[in-house]
């Protein structure tokens, strides 16, 4: 094996060439104009009440029966025939009923004051863990969502 051996002139001329070659990089950089389009990140769950993840519901769904949730939470949807439901929905501190009303492509309800929807969706449209890998959805919110 050969040994290579330089100058002390060629090793402080080398290590200037390497230090400037080091600056240069860490140096502003020039434009680049034709930056490809950027991709919009997802929205964290919860991050918005009107997810983008919902998913259109067809005319014919059948909002009626059971849907659950995560740890023993459900929905339960009863129709009187004439458009109007009940809806049941139990959370972990117990179940409450609420009178709704079909509107389109969802049901209406209030609740504590504020008016609400109930959407058909997909698992990842609740925006919740445990539901990601369903297809036949229901959601409130993001973050509160019930499956079949």
């Amino acid at each position: 094996m050969t040994q290579m051996s330089f100058s002390r002139g060629a090793r402080n001329g080398l290590a200037i060439g390497l230090l400037a070659i080091a600056l240069a990089a860490c140096g502003p950089q020039p434009a680049n104009t034709a930056l490809p389009a950027a991709t919009p990140a997802p929205s964290p769950p919860g991050a918005s009440e009107t997810s983008d993840a919902l998913v259109e519901a067809p005319q014919s769904i059948d909002w009626t029966g059971r849907w659950t949730g995560p740890e023993g939470t459900y929905l339960d949807v009863v129709a009187d025939g004439s458009g109007a439901y009940t809806l049941e929905i139990a959370n972990l501190d117990g179940p409450r009923r609420f009178p709704a009303r079909l509107a389109g492509d969802h049901l209406e309800f209030e609740r504590d004051g504020q008016a609400l929807t109930l959407r058909a969706t997909d698992g990842p449209g609740t925006g919740m863990k445990w539901l990601q890998d369903k297809v036949d959805c229901v959601v409130v919110a993001v973050g509160e969502g019930f499956c079949r």
